[in-house]
């Protein structure tokens, strides 16, 4: 690569050990810096999709196969097809409609709680009027014939973030025009790599927390996230033409659209957009007996501009971010054999 600071690369690969029944984490760090901002994308619909499953666990009246719909949407749904449908195929009308359920505050504060610092929601994704802080009515079917409403909630307007790297290249398109001025992200969602790696280690290894730490979430619905989060599209319902396996997988297969074997498992979030590509990710191989963690991100923009819709995804970022997870996994092929 011609340089590695034009393309903000920050990656985090853990390995992991057992030793007399006890898990040990070491982590490997390439340039990661919590104060260096890069924009998370569909990354954040991991935490959403495990806060909402706590909500449901904590309010005792709700499963994830309530029906429900958001005031003013014509979809009538449940939050384990919203759940689904966030990791199949990064649905963002789905992320948004739990985003309703819980509101920028709920989501902050519990992150805050479980000690995950370094990330703060402040807005829905790919929808006009993303950053509203008033949450929409929630219509909720406790059963076929009785409903009840879970109320709009304000929230607290974000502050602009005061880190490294907030304006970012020499220009952008706003409403059809160039504005010959960097993009500000002072505003925009902020999740870091230590916050991905953390949410993703408390939902996969939670018994490595203390309990104020966890995901407040009975086993049965962790089993059911990490099922959504590893599911193929094809297993989900979708065109494989369309949505292919590594569709959301970035890591190992994401510059083919070959089946991935059935001996491996991912169970990851990826996101891309604003010229940046990131993937959150548990890499499971059962038959040679492999399990690695790995969470990158990087930034393809070659010409500076945002919202130009001119970004190396294809050309740059995905095969690196493949490469990246098949090395890994070949260095740990050597590692575990004898």
């Amino acid at each position: 690569m011609d340089s590695v600071g034009q393309y903000e690369i920050q990656i985090r690969y853990t390995q992991i050990d057992r030793i007399n029944g006890e898990v040990i984490f070491t982590d490997y760090d390439f340039q990661v810096d919590d104060e260096k901002y890069f924009y998370p994308a569909s990354t954040i619909k991991l935490p959403i999709a495990a806060l909402t499953l706590e909500k449901i666990n904590e309010l005792g009246t709700l499963t994830t196969d309530t029906r429900f719909y958001v005031e003013g949407d014509s979809l009538e749904t449940t939050f384990a097809t919203e759940i689904s449908k966030i990791f199949a195929v990064s649905d963002n009308d789905a992320n948004n409609r739990l985003m309703e359920f819980l509101g920028q505050d709920d989501i902050n504060d519990r992150l805050t709680k479980k000690g995950i610092s370094h990330a703060r929601i402040s807005h829905r994704l790919g929808m006009k009027d993303a950053d509203e802080v008033t949450t929409k009515p929630l219509v909720i079917y406790l059963n076929d014939s009785t409903v009840t409403i879970l109320e709009s909630t304000i929230n607290t307007p974000p502050d602009s973030l005061k880190i490294h790297g907030m304006k970012k290249g020499i220009g952008f398109y706003q409403d059809d025009l160039l504005v010959d001025a960097p993009f500000d992200f002072g505003l925009k969602n902020y999740y870091s790599i230590d916050a991905q790696h953390g949410v993703l280690e408390r939902v996969l290894f939670p018994e490595q927390f203390s309990k104020e730490k966890r995901f407040n979430i009975s086993e049965a619905q962790r089993k059911f996230l990490m099922n959504t989060m590893q599911t193929l599209p094809r297993n989900a319902g979708y065109d494989e033409n369309t949505y292919y396996d590594a569709y959301g997988k970035f890591f190992m297969y994401g510059d083919t659209k070959t089946h991935i074997p059935d001996h491996i498992k991912i169970y990851n979030k990826v996101g891309f957009a604003y010229g940046t590509l990131t993937d959150c990710a548990y890499i499971t191989d059962s038959k040679n007996d492999i399990d690695f963690l790995l969470t990158a991100t990087i930034l393809v923009n070659q010409n500076g501009i945002f919202n130009d819709d001119t970004y190396e995804f294809e050309e740059v970022g995905i095969p690196f971010l493949s490469a990246l997870g098949s090395g890994l996994y070949q260095y740990e092929l050597k590692r575990k054999s004898p």
